[in-house]
């Protein structure tokens, strides 16, 4: 549970940081306050991408990196949703079908071991991803 908590919360921060880049990527260049670059708005996404870098690195102690990436590529999904629903930005029917075959690979992931499968207690990723003796 605590897995799927933090990759709430990683994908969560992801989506956020992505819009906040994309709202001061839109402000003009004269009114972007921090060197004439950046807005409040993209120092705020990067601030928030910051946050999901931490939340991920706290993931990969409980499990293997091949699994855990591949969970993690549920916030491309994530991140076109949230784009069309708070920039208006459209989703083409190729899009939705892209998004369809990203979930099915992290649902093929998920049952081929990681996050389905039981953990005990003092586990970390190099333990668990260790033949054993």
């Amino acid at each position: 549970m605590r897995i799927v908590l933090a990759f709430a919360l990683m994908i969560a921060c992801t989506v956020v940081g992505n819009i906040f880049m994309k709202l001061g990527a839109s402000v003009p260049l004269a009114d972007r306050p921090l060197f004439g670059i950046l807005a409040w708005q993209s120092c705020a996404g990067i601030a928030v991408f910051a946050a999901a870098v931490v939340i991920y690195s706290i993931v990969l102690q409980w499990m293997p990196l091949n699994v855990a990436q591949s969970f993690a590529a549920f916030q491309f999904v994530a991140v076109i949703v949230a784009s069309a629903w708070f920039l208006g930005e459209p989703i083409s029917g190729a899009r939705w079908l892209g998004i369809v075959l990203i979930v099915a690979g992290i649902i093929a992931v998920g049952m081929s071991g990681g996050l389905f499968e039981p953990t005990h207690a003092g586990d970390t990723a190099s333990a668990s991803s260790r033949p054993a003796s």
